[in-house]
């Protein structure tokens, strides 16, 4: 797993990276990008890549965690 990166340039993260991250399976994943929910992902060339901060972003604009 890549640490969240602090300045622009560096790595970006894979669907698998960001599925372990948020804790879910890659389908998961992929069914929240066809229906438009989840973090934005952004292709480079073929592959489906993603900001750390974009990620963390969209984490963090779902409130706090329920008990």
């Amino acid at each position: 797993m890549t640490t969240i990166p602090a300045t622009r340039g560096e790595r970006l993260w894979t669907a698998n990276d960001v599925a372990d991250y948020l804790g879910v399976p890659i389908k998961t994943l992929y069914r929240w990008r066809t229906v438009g929910y989840g973090p934005q992902g952004r292709r480079v060339g073929k592959h489906l890549r993603y900001r750390a901060t974009d990620v963390v972003a969209w984490v963090e604009a779902l409130g706090p965690a329920r008990s």
